[in-house]
Protein backbone atom coordinates (compact mmCIF):
# COMPACT_ATOMS: atom_id res chain seq x y z
CA UNK A 1 0.00 0.00 0.00
CA UNK A 2 1.40 3.51 -1.15
CA UNK A 3 1.97 6.31 1.48
CA UNK A 4 0.69 10.03 0.57
CA UNK A 5 3.69 11.89 1.59
CA UNK A 6 2.74 16.17 1.19
CA UNK A 7 5.19 18.05 0.44
CA UNK A 8 5.68 21.22 2.69
CA UNK A 9 7.63 23.80 0.00
CA UNK A 10 4.42 25.91 0.17
CA UNK A 11 4.66 26.26 3.86
CA UNK A 12 1.29 25.57 6.16
CA UNK A 13 -0.77 26.20 3.42
CA UNK A 14 -1.29 24.55 -0.20
CA UNK A 15 -2.34 26.38 -2.84
CA UNK A 16 -5.76 26.19 -3.95
CA UNK A 17 -6.99 24.55 -6.63
CA UNK A 18 -10.40 24.60 -8.46
CA UNK A 19 -13.01 22.69 -6.63
CA UNK A 20 -12.74 18.85 -6.69
CA UNK A 21 -15.08 17.13 -8.33
CA UNK A 22 -17.52 14.49 -6.54
CA UNK A 23 -16.06 11.12 -6.71
CA UNK A 24 -18.46 7.77 -6.67
CA UNK A 25 -17.01 5.11 -4.77
CA UNK A 26 -17.34 2.21 -6.90
CA UNK A 27 -14.33 4.02 -9.11
CA UNK A 28 -11.93 3.20 -6.28
CA UNK A 29 -13.25 -0.53 -5.27
CA UNK A 30 -13.56 -0.10 -1.45
CA UNK A 31 -16.21 1.48 0.25
CA UNK A 32 -14.58 4.42 2.58
CA UNK A 33 -17.04 4.85 6.10
CA UNK A 34 -17.58 8.30 7.08
CA UNK A 35 -18.18 9.50 10.44
CA UNK A 36 -21.00 12.17 9.23
CA UNK A 37 -23.17 10.15 6.32
CA UNK A 38 -22.74 7.07 4.19
CA UNK A 39 -23.01 9.31 1.02
CA UNK A 40 -19.78 11.70 1.79
CA UNK A 41 -16.51 11.48 -0.02
CA UNK A 42 -13.26 12.69 1.37
CA UNK A 43 -10.99 14.85 -0.55
CA UNK A 44 -8.07 16.48 0.40
CA UNK A 45 -9.63 19.84 -0.28
CA UNK A 46 -12.98 18.26 0.73
CA UNK A 47 -15.80 20.66 2.75
CA UNK A 48 -15.47 18.65 4.81
CA UNK A 49 -12.69 16.18 6.93
CA UNK A 50 -13.68 12.86 6.64
CA UNK A 51 -11.75 9.72 6.35
CA UNK A 52 -11.83 6.02 6.41
CA UNK A 53 -9.18 5.59 9.21
CA UNK A 54 -6.51 3.58 7.51
CA UNK A 55 -4.26 4.18 4.99
CA UNK A 56 -5.04 7.79 4.17
CA UNK A 57 -7.22 10.99 5.16
CA UNK A 58 -8.56 14.25 3.75
CA UNK A 59 -8.76 17.37 5.19
CA UNK A 60 -10.45 20.36 5.07
CA UNK A 61 -9.13 23.87 4.66
CA UNK A 62 -11.70 26.98 5.68
CA UNK A 63 -11.91 29.64 3.26
CA UNK A 64 -11.88 32.40 6.42
CA UNK A 65 -9.62 32.39 9.67
CA UNK A 66 -10.07 28.95 11.17
CA UNK A 67 -8.98 28.04 14.60
CA UNK A 68 -5.58 27.01 13.66
CA UNK A 69 -4.71 30.28 11.85
CA UNK A 70 -5.76 31.80 15.57
CA UNK A 71 -3.36 29.63 17.70
CA UNK A 72 -0.71 29.85 15.39
CA UNK A 73 -0.76 33.69 15.36
CA UNK A 74 -0.69 33.38 19.11
CA UNK A 75 2.57 31.86 18.94
CA UNK A 76 6.57 32.19 18.58
CA UNK A 77 9.50 30.29 16.70
CA UNK A 78 12.10 29.82 19.23
CA UNK A 79 15.54 28.89 18.27
CA UNK A 80 17.23 25.93 20.74
CA UNK A 81 19.38 22.70 20.57
CA UNK A 82 22.06 22.34 18.26
CA UNK A 83 21.43 20.30 15.19
CA UNK A 84 23.87 17.58 14.32
CA UNK A 85 23.51 16.66 10.67
CA UNK A 86 26.27 16.07 7.92
CA UNK A 87 24.10 13.35 5.86
CA UNK A 88 22.98 15.77 3.24
CA UNK A 89 19.06 15.93 2.12
CA UNK A 90 16.79 13.54 4.20
CA UNK A 91 15.41 11.05 2.47
CA UNK A 92 11.93 9.36 3.17
CA UNK A 93 12.71 5.87 4.67
CA UNK A 94 9.88 3.95 2.09
CA UNK A 95 10.64 5.05 -1.22
CA UNK A 96 13.82 6.72 -0.79
CA UNK A 97 12.57 10.44 -2.01
CA UNK A 98 13.92 13.48 -0.94
CA UNK A 99 11.52 14.95 2.17
CA UNK A 100 9.73 18.15 2.05
CA UNK A 101 11.19 21.24 3.86
CA UNK A 102 9.60 20.29 7.00
CA UNK A 103 12.09 17.31 7.98
CA UNK A 104 15.10 18.83 6.83
CA UNK A 105 17.52 20.61 9.18
CA UNK A 106 18.23 23.53 7.76
CA UNK A 107 19.62 25.37 9.96
CA UNK A 108 22.28 24.68 12.95
CA UNK A 109 19.20 25.35 15.41
CA UNK A 110 16.10 23.82 15.71
CA UNK A 111 12.96 25.73 15.98
CA UNK A 112 10.57 25.44 18.65
CA UNK A 113 6.82 26.46 18.58
CA UNK A 114 5.96 28.37 21.71
CA UNK A 115 2.85 29.97 23.20
CA UNK A 116 3.20 32.45 26.15
CA UNK A 117 0.42 34.48 28.44
CA UNK A 118 0.59 36.59 31.22
CA UNK A 119 3.46 38.86 32.43
CA UNK A 120 6.75 38.02 31.97
CA UNK A 121 7.64 39.71 34.91
CA UNK A 122 5.70 36.90 37.09
CA UNK A 123 6.68 33.31 38.11
CA UNK A 124 7.30 31.82 35.12
CA UNK A 125 5.21 27.67 34.31
CA UNK A 126 5.90 25.83 31.73
CA UNK A 127 3.34 23.31 30.39
CA UNK A 128 4.41 20.74 28.67
CA UNK A 129 2.31 18.25 26.63
CA UNK A 130 2.39 14.65 26.16
CA UNK A 131 2.16 11.55 23.86
CA UNK A 132 1.10 12.04 21.16
CA UNK A 133 0.03 15.74 21.49
CA UNK A 134 0.49 19.56 20.89
CA UNK A 135 1.00 22.53 23.09
CA UNK A 136 -2.92 23.66 21.27
CA UNK A 137 -3.82 20.92 24.24
CA UNK A 138 -3.29 23.59 27.06
CA UNK A 139 -5.40 26.33 25.39
CA UNK A 140 -7.75 26.19 28.56
CA UNK A 141 -5.52 26.45 31.48
CA UNK A 142 -3.43 29.16 29.59
CA UNK A 143 -6.23 31.80 29.98
CA UNK A 144 -6.13 30.92 34.07
CA UNK A 145 -2.96 30.94 34.82
CA UNK A 146 -1.66 33.65 32.76
CA UNK A 147 -3.81 35.96 35.52
CA UNK A 148 -0.88 35.76 38.39
CA UNK A 149 2.03 33.98 36.27
CA UNK A 150 3.88 33.90 33.19
CA UNK A 151 2.76 30.51 31.33
CA UNK A 152 4.81 29.61 28.26
CA UNK A 153 3.13 25.74 26.30
CA UNK A 154 5.46 24.67 23.56
CA UNK A 155 5.31 21.74 20.96
CA UNK A 156 7.95 18.82 21.67
CA UNK A 157 10.26 18.35 18.36
CA UNK A 158 8.59 16.47 16.12
CA UNK A 159 4.98 17.79 17.22
CA UNK A 160 2.55 20.40 16.30
CA UNK A 161 4.56 22.95 14.62
CA UNK A 162 7.77 22.54 16.21
CA UNK A 163 10.57 21.48 13.76
CA UNK A 164 10.24 17.79 12.60
CA UNK A 165 13.46 16.73 11.09
CA UNK A 166 13.51 13.22 9.52
CA UNK A 167 15.39 10.47 12.09
CA UNK A 168 18.69 10.26 11.35
CA UNK A 169 19.03 13.75 9.50
CA UNK A 170 19.79 15.84 12.58
CA UNK A 171 17.82 14.17 15.82
CA UNK A 172 16.67 10.41 16.13
CA UNK A 173 13.99 11.24 18.82
CA UNK A 174 15.71 9.03 21.74
CA UNK A 175 14.47 10.15 24.97
CA UNK A 176 18.10 11.35 25.99
CA UNK A 177 17.71 13.38 23.16
CA UNK A 178 14.12 14.98 23.96
CA UNK A 179 16.08 15.51 27.48
CA UNK A 180 18.49 17.42 26.54
CA UNK A 181 16.74 19.29 23.82
CA UNK A 182 14.43 20.36 26.65
CA UNK A 183 17.79 21.87 28.77
CA UNK A 184 18.28 23.80 25.57
CA UNK A 185 14.48 25.37 25.15
CA UNK A 186 14.35 25.82 29.05
CA UNK A 187 17.75 27.92 28.77
CA UNK A 188 16.37 29.50 26.05
CA UNK A 189 13.19 31.14 27.15
CA UNK A 190 15.49 32.26 30.15
CA UNK A 191 11.97 31.33 32.71
CA UNK A 192 13.08 32.75 36.35
CA UNK A 193 10.82 31.11 38.87
CA UNK A 194 9.77 27.88 37.64
CA UNK A 195 7.50 25.37 37.67
CA UNK A 196 7.36 22.60 35.21
CA UNK A 197 3.38 20.94 34.33
CA UNK A 198 3.97 17.66 31.99
CA UNK A 199 1.47 15.42 30.94
CA UNK A 200 1.36 11.82 30.00
CA UNK A 201 4.26 9.56 28.52
CA UNK A 202 6.76 12.86 28.59
CA UNK A 203 6.93 13.11 32.46
CA UNK A 204 9.50 10.62 32.46
CA UNK A 205 11.49 12.52 30.38
CA UNK A 206 10.61 15.95 32.28
CA UNK A 207 11.27 14.23 35.52
CA UNK A 208 15.02 13.08 34.70
CA UNK A 209 16.16 16.57 33.30
CA UNK A 210 14.40 18.14 36.90
CA UNK A 211 17.06 15.77 38.22
CA UNK A 212 19.72 17.14 36.82
CA UNK A 213 18.66 20.85 37.60
CA UNK A 214 16.40 20.75 41.22
CA UNK A 215 17.93 24.26 41.48
CA UNK A 216 16.53 25.83 38.69
CA UNK A 217 12.80 24.26 39.73
CA UNK A 218 10.51 25.00 42.65
CA UNK A 219 7.43 22.95 41.65
CA UNK A 220 6.77 19.98 39.04
CA UNK A 221 3.33 18.62 38.39
CA UNK A 222 2.47 15.60 36.94
CA UNK A 223 -0.22 14.64 34.51
CA UNK A 224 -1.50 11.08 34.82
CA UNK A 225 1.71 9.57 34.39
CA UNK A 226 3.41 6.54 33.30
CA UNK A 227 3.93 6.08 37.57
CA UNK A 228 3.71 2.06 38.16
CA UNK A 229 5.46 -0.55 36.77
CA UNK A 230 2.63 -1.35 35.02
CA UNK A 231 2.63 1.61 33.18
CA UNK A 232 5.74 1.09 31.38
CA UNK A 233 4.02 -0.24 28.21
CA UNK A 234 2.37 1.79 25.58
CA UNK A 235 -1.27 1.27 24.68
CA UNK A 236 -1.96 -0.24 21.60
CA UNK A 237 -3.32 2.86 20.32
CA UNK A 238 0.41 4.37 20.31
CA UNK A 239 2.74 1.22 20.12
CA UNK A 240 1.14 0.44 16.68
CA UNK A 241 3.37 3.62 15.22
CA UNK A 242 5.86 1.76 15.89
CA UNK A 243 4.70 -1.46 13.94
CA UNK A 244 7.30 -2.44 10.92
CA UNK A 245 6.70 -0.59 7.96
CA UNK A 246 2.38 -0.32 8.83
CA UNK A 247 3.53 1.88 11.64
CA UNK A 248 5.01 4.27 8.62
CA UNK A 249 1.39 3.63 7.23
CA UNK A 250 -0.53 4.18 10.28
CA UNK A 251 1.52 7.62 11.45
CA UNK A 252 0.63 9.04 7.97
CA UNK A 253 -3.21 8.66 8.98
CA UNK A 254 -4.13 12.28 10.63
CA UNK A 255 -7.53 10.42 11.82
CA UNK A 256 -5.17 7.39 13.81
CA UNK A 257 -2.25 9.64 14.82
CA UNK A 258 -4.50 12.47 16.17
CA UNK A 259 -8.18 12.22 16.13
CA UNK A 260 -8.31 8.32 17.76
CA UNK A 261 -5.03 9.00 19.94
CA UNK A 262 -6.62 11.65 21.82
CA UNK A 263 -10.06 10.52 22.24
CA UNK A 264 -9.78 6.82 23.12
CA UNK A 265 -8.07 7.58 26.16
CA UNK A 266 -10.94 9.11 28.02
CA UNK A 267 -14.24 10.99 27.82
CA UNK A 268 -13.04 13.70 25.36
CA UNK A 269 -15.42 14.26 22.23
CA UNK A 270 -12.91 16.73 20.08
CA UNK A 271 -14.56 19.42 18.03
CA UNK A 272 -14.26 19.77 14.09
CA UNK A 273 -12.12 23.09 14.22
CA UNK A 274 -9.91 21.79 17.21
CA UNK A 275 -9.65 18.34 15.15
CA UNK A 276 -7.88 20.12 12.19
CA UNK A 277 -5.78 21.62 14.60
CA UNK A 278 -3.93 18.58 15.37
CA UNK A 279 -5.02 17.53 12.48
CA UNK A 280 -2.97 19.90 10.35
CA UNK A 281 0.50 19.08 10.61
CA UNK A 282 -0.44 14.92 9.21
CA UNK A 283 -2.03 16.88 6.38
CA UNK A 284 0.67 18.99 5.28
CA UNK A 285 3.63 17.24 5.35
CA UNK A 286 4.80 13.66 5.54
CA UNK A 287 7.59 14.60 8.62
CA UNK A 288 4.50 14.55 11.02
CA UNK A 289 4.39 10.95 10.56
CA UNK A 290 7.94 9.94 10.28
CA UNK A 291 8.79 12.02 13.22
CA UNK A 292 5.50 10.05 14.93
CA UNK A 293 6.76 6.46 14.08
CA UNK A 294 9.93 6.99 15.74
CA UNK A 295 9.19 8.58 19.00
CA UNK A 296 6.98 5.57 18.94
CA UNK A 297 9.89 3.29 18.55
CA UNK A 298 12.07 5.08 21.07
CA UNK A 299 9.00 5.21 23.56
CA UNK A 300 8.53 1.31 22.94
CA UNK A 301 12.35 0.95 23.47
CA UNK A 302 13.10 3.07 26.78
CA UNK A 303 10.00 4.30 28.64
CA UNK A 304 10.53 0.75 31.02
CA UNK A 305 13.98 2.47 31.63
CA UNK A 306 12.82 6.14 31.85
CA UNK A 307 9.82 4.97 34.43
CA UNK A 308 12.24 3.14 36.49
CA UNK A 309 14.36 5.73 37.12
CA UNK A 310 11.51 8.57 38.00
CA UNK A 311 10.05 6.19 40.67
CA UNK A 312 13.34 6.07 42.00
CA UNK A 313 14.63 9.29 41.32
CA UNK A 314 11.28 10.63 42.69
CA UNK A 315 11.39 7.77 46.28
CA UNK A 316 14.83 9.01 46.97
CA UNK A 317 16.29 11.75 50.00
CA UNK A 318 18.27 13.80 46.88
CA UNK A 319 14.88 14.89 45.37
CA UNK A 320 13.81 18.29 47.11
CA UNK A 321 11.33 19.77 44.01
CA UNK A 322 7.84 20.45 45.47
CA UNK A 323 5.70 17.86 43.47
CA UNK A 324 2.09 16.72 43.02
CA UNK A 325 0.64 14.19 40.81
CA UNK A 326 -3.25 14.93 38.79
CA UNK A 327 -4.98 12.29 37.99
CA UNK A 328 -7.73 11.97 35.83
CA UNK A 329 -9.78 9.03 36.48
CA UNK A 330 -11.58 7.97 33.31
CA UNK A 331 -7.96 7.47 31.54
CA UNK A 332 -8.29 4.47 29.69
CA UNK A 333 -4.38 4.05 28.76
CA UNK A 334 -3.31 3.95 32.70
CA UNK A 335 -4.92 2.53 35.36
CA UNK A 336 -5.72 4.58 38.11
CA UNK A 337 -4.15 1.37 40.30
CA UNK A 338 -0.86 1.72 42.32
CA UNK A 339 -0.90 5.72 42.32
CA UNK A 340 -2.54 6.13 45.78
CA UNK A 341 0.34 3.68 47.20
CA UNK A 342 3.19 5.06 45.69
CA UNK A 343 2.12 8.86 46.35
CA UNK A 344 1.12 8.34 50.15
CA UNK A 345 4.32 7.36 51.74
CA UNK A 346 6.50 10.34 49.65
CA UNK A 347 4.06 12.84 50.78
CA UNK A 348 3.69 13.34 47.35
CA UNK A 349 0.09 16.00 46.88
CA UNK A 350 -2.58 13.86 44.97
CA UNK A 351 -5.55 15.42 43.04
CA UNK A 352 -8.37 13.57 41.50
CA UNK A 353 -10.17 14.67 38.66
CA UNK A 354 -13.23 12.10 38.33
CA UNK A 355 -14.68 13.69 35.02
CA UNK A 356 -11.11 13.84 33.60
CA UNK A 357 -9.17 11.18 31.30
CA UNK A 358 -5.82 10.62 29.91
CA UNK A 359 -5.29 14.15 28.55
CA UNK A 360 -6.75 16.14 31.41
CA UNK A 361 -5.91 19.55 29.79
CA UNK A 362 -8.33 18.98 27.02
CA UNK A 363 -11.58 17.51 29.42
CA UNK A 364 -11.04 19.26 32.36
CA UNK A 365 -8.70 22.38 31.25
CA UNK A 366 -9.99 25.70 33.47
CA UNK A 367 -9.66 23.06 36.28
CA UNK A 368 -6.43 21.74 35.63
CA UNK A 369 -5.34 24.97 35.74
CA UNK A 370 -6.93 26.59 39.03
CA UNK A 371 -5.19 23.34 40.35
CA UNK A 372 -1.93 24.13 39.28
CA UNK A 373 -2.41 27.31 40.33
CA UNK A 374 -3.38 26.94 43.85
CA UNK A 375 -0.65 24.27 44.21
CA UNK A 376 1.82 26.85 43.47
CA UNK A 377 0.97 29.65 44.98
CA UNK A 378 -0.07 27.64 48.36
CA UNK A 379 -3.33 29.12 49.05
CA UNK A 380 -6.71 27.75 49.59
CA UNK A 381 -4.93 23.98 48.57
CA UNK A 382 -7.37 21.43 48.57
CA UNK A 383 -5.87 18.21 48.43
Amino acid sequence: MAVAVLNTATAFFPPRGPPCPRIRRECFGFRCRSSLSDEEEYLVDAPVSIGDGFSFSGGKYAEGPSRFDEWFAQGKMVDAHPAYCSKGKAKDPIFGLTMGGGSQTTDDVFRWFCVEAGDSSNPSIILIHGFPSQAYSFRKVLPVLSEEYHAIAFDWLGFGFSDKPQPRYGFDYTLDEYVSSLGSLIDELKADNLSLVVQGYFSPVVVKYASYHQEKIRNLILVNPPLTEEHANLPPNLSMFSNFLLGEIFSQDPLRASDKALTSCGPYVMKEEDAMVYRRPYLTSGSSGFALNAISKAMKKDLKRYVEYMRAIIASSSWKINTAVCWGLRDRWLSYKGIEDFCKPLNLKLVELPKAGHHVQEDSGEELGTIIAEFIGKRNVNF
